[in-house]
């Protein structure tokens, strides 16, 4: 088994700053090259700390924030921009960057792009749905308008 320090946030592992224990594969092909963990050692508690702190600056920090982005989010319709072909297919697909501008643009707030998810990926204009993490347990649905750039 390795133990790592969770340089960003991993479904099913933890989030930032956590210290976890996987196997030494998951380890060495997975985490580590895609910069989502490095190697714990007993100096690293310094960068748990930093990694956490930078955590909690981007966190929503209490439950009536989140509860009150939700119910905005999903209110409203949010309109995303998109450069088209022929008959409304998109030049490649939506990413959750392009979400997470979108609702900035939309004046609803700043999402992180790592806590959208995008069920199927959108690749015509037309209503669509986004998925956004706002804490632990709670959820938020955004109703996507993407429509074509003039």
């Amino acid at each position: 088994m390795a133990k790592l320090i969770l340089t960003n946030e991993v479904t099913g592992l933890g989030s930032a700053g956590d210290v976890i224990e996987v196997k030494n594969g998951y380890a060495r092909n997975y985490l580590i090259p895609q910069g989502f963990a490095v190697a714990w050692t007993k100096g690293g508690e310094k960068q748990v700390t930093s990694i956490r702190a930078a955590r909690d600056a981007r966190a929503i920090h209490n439950h009536e924030e989140a509860v009150a982005l939700k119910n905005a989010l999903e209110g409203t319709k949010v309109r995303l921009a998109v450069k088209t072909g022929g008959e409304g297919r998109l030049f490649g697909s939506v990413k959750p960057a392009d979400v997470a501008d979108a609702v900035k643009a939309a004046g609803l707030g700043d999402l992180d792009k790592r806590k959208i998810t995008i069920p199927s990926a959108i690749k015509v204009v037309g209503e669509h749905e986004a998925v956004v993490r706002l804490q632990d347990e709670l959820s938020a649905t955004i109703k996507l308008q993407v429509v074509a750039a003039k």
